[in-house]
């Protein structure tokens, strides 16, 4: 992991968002269809394994902590045979690491590749190895002797994997930081770094040809270490904001994660590989750091990598890949004591050394509990008889429900395009500053906009309508006969 080089992105917010109809029944649909389907574990949610540490659990302790999960993903710097081998019959997918030293080796003897993969793969033939990372931010190396060898490397570990009948099982890439990004602001017109543009095209024609991922790390906490403003930090925690409007396409962009991951989807398509899929290799939020470090919180880790997890698990996608969720690993499962670096290198984990959770993003299997919505009128507050006053009226949460799960509804709404501006410090509704206050106001606006249906009022069961009208002093909800 870097933590310089990441770009920020600060478009023009002069331009307004041109709202369609389709894009909110599309989402809308998605959260319907997917949001209130959780199984106990997630596809796309994995986590990063790193080992520069002298107090890490047992590999068997580890494996279990991860079975307990709704992660089912890994992603190791190395190939570590502990790990992998109390992995085996897990279910869960490896993603096994070859050092930026094994490269010339690599690049250079087919054989020296053979022997890798015989090692590292063909060892543990119960262990589900899904991808094989042929070194970890090359392209932005300090050995830029590299770059032009990391692609013979790729090859010959492919081949190597072809012929242990494995090519069309494993998938071979190859792991970046976002400054191969040459630009990214706005998204739309982001392209990849000219000084090695021959290199990346020739880079992606491999994934193209073997249906392998374009593997990207970005980092919305180290965007906010350029940008400390709290409308910045709003905006890379998934949290009420005014958007920042893509002066290229004129989408608006909720939260840093999707601008960024939609930057590379733009670089990607501009160099003419649309059928290349993304997976984010790192992401992750400190919390602890040096005093310099600003952002470097419990609060805020909490806030990054829960919302995160329910941006992934609503299957919404980003405004350029929808109703998809990209596989993403986040950093990390455990603090490595012994990084060198700032103090926020040491603190990313999830868990501690003793499996307990450093803070609960809500990835334990027994903390999720799965509801299906029906297409059904939720219980009114108002009279039992629904009238068509109560059905048009408006949309609110309903008693006694968690601040918590109010959070999660307020974060899914602000993440899709939808004006929670009255929101923000200033704004017609940012008083009573109260989960509850915002998230009934956000849910409401939902409701309104996707087409004042029975289920459009569900939030996984937690909303209600009202023929009463919930506008106070100079906060004004939308809705209404």
């Amino acid at each position: 992991m870097l933590s310089t080089l990441f770009h920020s992105y600060t478009p023009n917010l002069s331009m307004a968002l041109p709202a369609t109809s389709i894009h909110k029944f599309f989402t809308l649909f998605t959260f319907l269809l997917h949001l209130s389907s959780f199984t106990s574990s997630q596809s796309f949610i994995g986590v990063n394994y790193g080992v520069v540490a002298d107090n890490l659990p047992a590999p068997e302790a580890t494996a279990k902590l991860l079975q307990s999960t709704a992660i089912e993903k890994v992603r190791m710097y190395g190939a570590d045979p502990g790990m992998i081998r109390a992995l085996a019959n897990t279910g869960i997918g490896i993603v096994i690491g070859a050092a930026n030293g094994d490269i010339p080796a690599l690049a250079s003897d087919p054989n020296f590749a053979t022997q890798w993969v015989n090692s590292n793969v063909l060892a543990y033939p119960d262990s589900n190895i899904i991808v094989i990372n042929v070194g970890n931010e090359v392209m932005t190396a300090v050995d830029q002797s590299l770059v032009p060898l990391c692609l013979p490397a790729m090859q010959n570990v492919q081949n190597a994997l072809n012929a242990a009948s494995l090519g069309g099982k494993i998938k071979v890439s190859t792991v970046h930081s976002m400054a191969v990004l040459g630009s990214s602001d706005p998204p739309s017109s982001a392209v990849f770094n000219s000084g090695f543009s021959d290199t990346m095209r020739s880079l992606l024609k491999f994934h193209s040809a073997n249906g392998s991922p374009f593997m990207i790390n970005p980092y919305p906490f180290f965007a906010f270490q350029s940008d400390t403003r709290p409308e910045t930090l709003a905006f890379c925690l998934f949290q009420p904001n005014a958007g920042r409007v893509d002066s290229g396409n004129g989408i608006k962009y909720m939260n840093m994660f999707d601008a960024q991951v939609d930057a590379v989807r733009s670089a990607l398509n501009a160099m003419g590989f649309k059928d290349v899929e993304i997976v984010v290799a790192e992401t992750g939020w400190a919390y602890k750091g040096d005093p310099n470090e600003a952002g470097t919180s419990i609060e805020n880790a909490k806030a990054y990598n829960g919302n995160l997890i329910n941006h992934l698990r609503s299957k919404v996608g980003t405004p350029l890949m929808p109703g998809k969720s990209v596989d993403t690993y986040i950093f990390a499962l455990y603090d490595e004591n012994l990084k060198p670096g700032p103090g926020s290198e040491r603190s990313f984990g999830l868990f501690k050394p003793d499996l307990s959770v450093t803070y609960d993003v809500g990835l334990s299997k027994n903390s999720q509990t799965p509801t299906t919505p029906t297409p059904t009128s939720p219980t009114p507050t108002t009279p039992a008889t629904p009238s068509p006053v109560q059905a048009a009226g408006w949309c609110v949460p309903k008693p006694g429900v968690s601040d918590a799960q109010l959070q999660s509804n307020l974060d899914y709404v602000c993440s899709q395009g939808l004006d929670c501006g009255p929101l923000q410090p200033g704004g017609a509704c940012f008083e009573p500053n109260t989960v509850a206050s915002h998230a009934s106001y956000a849910m409401n606006l939902l409701y309104q906009t996707a087409g004042r249906n029975p289920w459009n009022c569900d939030f996984l069961q937690t909303a209600t309508l009202t023929s009463n009208n919930p506008s106070y002093n100079g906060c004004i909800y939308p809705g209404g006969v």
